[in-house]
């Protein structure tokens, strides 16, 4: 039952997600896909492996024991107030912090994390913003 569940729950945010994406204006100088593809795309994934999943539940779904079931809320945490805090600090410290947090709970070693969290950041920033010229959100050290 629960598995019906989590599908139609996908189902229903599939479903939001593309109303929102079909919501986006678009300027005269967009490009032929223009920006509601990518979003569309996304939501059309999702839409159907929720579909998959109502459809064919499994038999007996295990839930995770309590502990690990905190970290899941716990990394969700992390993505919205990686959300929240992208205007505030920038995309640079933003992305560092929960890269360096989600790869932690991964089960790499602390200083490991940190290493592959400002580096992650910092290989987007260069890749999407210094060659393929795309803005991110700007700290207030300006990046």
């Amino acid at each position: 039952m629960s598995d019906r569940i989590f599908g139609v729950v996908g189902l229903l945010l599939a479903i939001g997600f593309a109303f929102a994406a079909l919501a986006i204006e678009e300027s005269f100088l967009s490009d032929t896909v223009g920006p509601k593809a990518f979003p569309l795309i996304i939501a059309a994934i999702l839409g159907l492996a929720s579909i998959s999943i109502a459809l064919k539940p499994d038999a007996s779904p295990t839930w995770p024991p309590l502990g690990r079931f905190v970290e899941i809320i716990a990394a969700v945490v992390v993505m919205v107030l990686y959300a929240q805090l992208l205007p505030v600090i920038g995309f640079v410290f933003a992305t560092a912090l929960a890269a360096t947090y989600l790869t932690w709970r991964l089960g790499s070693a602390l200083v490991a994390s940190v290493l592959i969290g400002v580096g992650t950041s910092v290989g987007i920033y260069i890749v999407f913003h210094l060659l393929l010229g795309l803005s991110l959100a700007r700290g207030p050290l300006g990046f």
